[in-house]
């Protein structure tokens, strides 16, 4: 088993993907006073997109990253690349009526063609894998997943949805768990640390200068941003914050109305190909439906990776895989004797509703954000740095306009007390899991 280190270390987590990455540039640490159209702050999906589609704009670009590139969740998350963004979107009609909400879902489905194309024009070895699967709790479930099909269809969606009954699942998924599924052809999975990396070095070759090891002390706002890190600062017309669940005490105003919640990842050792082909015969990730959800796919070397455990306390696991392997045993059995090799978690985002923040500061028309994707960043943070760069090119987003257009809640309790309050609320969602309640 890999080395434990502490989960918010300056280094990569002891991950999986730090271990499998592909040879990459490393970045200057920021030194002297620089000038550029916009800075952003984060080198994770959000910030190095936004960079790239700004300098496909012609735009000048400096990005600063406290730590490494793919350093926070851009570069743990569990690879699943899964169509969506937000959560029961038919709550925002109030705010953007009948046809936003609908722009929203299409926006969740154009979000994986984002990355597709991505990948496909930088040339990107990242393992990207199509195939996907919703797995069934109860038959509830199913039922939800047969409506979910339906409304895709009606959205015009272009890939395979293909409904698995409970006794074909077994050519899901080697186990027992689940009550049936929904297999999605155009969702997928991926090496998330390497698609960051491969996305900094297109960033790169577009003239955009990045820079690690660059936190940012101070911000002073204005008609032209002045960003100041420990060595140097930078001047720009425009900033974009992106630092999601890692944006601390930048700027309380967005930190309020996010809430880090950790989430946590094993890996096994390398399984044989009959062994790995028993757990997922057609190498699909996988997601369950419950509210402290499993999500588990195969890597491109046979391991399984298998995530999930949301934590909302602001406590850490003390030994990951001693918290996480009981939770793969019960879908998994089989796995009894095999060994996990890599341990680690990290951050995500939340806001309130559930629905990505994206939009510009009120007090600040220069000051741009993205942040809060709920544990589906993957997808969602491409498009954040699609709409970004349409609004700060000074093109029209009706895109980016909707999603300003909702309001966020600041969490209650002020940064001491959010977390814990809201562990108590997810208590009661978990104990209606348990019961089998909606």
């Amino acid at each position: 088993m890999s080395a434990r280190q502490p989960v918010h270390s300056p280094l990569h987590a002891a991950s999986y993907y730090a271990a499998s990455a592909n040879q990459h540039a490393s970045y200057p640490t920021l030194g002297g006073e620089l000038r550029a159209d916009v800075c952003i702050i984060g080198g994770g999906f959000s910030g190095l997109n936004t960079a790239i589609e700004l300098a496909e704009r012609g735009l000048s670009v400096i990005l600063l990253e406290a730590h490494l590139i793919g350093w926070g969740a851009s570069g743990r998350n569990g690879g699943q690349l899964i169509r969506g963004v937000g959560h029961g979107l038919e709550q925002f009609e109030g705010v953007v009526g009948r046809d936003g909400v609908r722009e929203f879902k299409l926006m969740g489905l154009e979000a994986v063609e984002i990355v597709r194309r991505r990948v496909a024009k930088y040339q990107i070895d990242c393992d990207l894998t199509w195939g996907y699967c919703d797995l069934a709790n109860k038959p509830s479930d199913y039922q939800d997943f047969v409506e979910d099909a339906a409304e895709l269809r009606s959205l015009g969606y272009q890939h395979e949805l293909r409904m698995v009954a409970a006794e074909d699942m077994a050519s899901v998924v080697g186990s027992e768990q689940y009550v049936g599924g929904m297999i999605d052809m155009g969702s997928g999975h991926l090496h998330p640390l390497n698609l960051a990396l491969g996305e900094a070095a297109a960033a790169a070759s577009l003239g955009v200068q990045l820079f690690e090891h660059s936190a940012v002390t101070r911000i002073d706002y204005g008609p032209e941003v002045c960003v100041h890190t420990a060595q140097g600062k930078v001047r720009a017309s425009s900033l974009v914050l992106a630092c999601n669940a890692y944006l601390n005490d930048l700027n309380p105003q967005l930190g309020g109305k996010v809430l880090p919640a950790g989430s946590y990842v094993i890996a096994t050792e390398p399984l044989s190909a009959e062994l790995a082909a028993s757990l997922i015969p057609q190498n699909m990730a996988l997601c369950d439906q419950r509210v402290t959800v499993d999500y588990y796919r195969l890597s491109a070397d046979r391991r399984l990776l298998f995530g999930g455990a949301c934590h909302y306390s602001g406590r850490d696991p003390a030994d990951i895989a001693a918290y996480m392997r009981p939770k793969m045993l019960k879908v998994f059995p089989q796995l009894a004797n095999v060994k996990i090799d890599y341990q680690w978690g990290g951050m995500i985002g939340i806001g309130a509703n559930r629905l990505p923040q994206i939009g510009r500061l009120k007090n600040q028309p220069n000051v741009f954000y993205a942040q809060a994707y709920a544990g589906h960043g993957v997808n969602a943070t491409h498009l954040a740095g699609q709409l970004l760069g349409a609004a700060i090119s000074g093109q029209q987003s009706r895109g980016f306009d909707l999603f300003a257009q909702v309001p966020h809640m600041t969490f209650p309790g002020g940064k001491l007390l959010r977390s814990p309050l809201l562990a108590l609320g997810m208590l009661w969602y978990r104990a209606k899991d348990a019961v089998g309640l909606h």
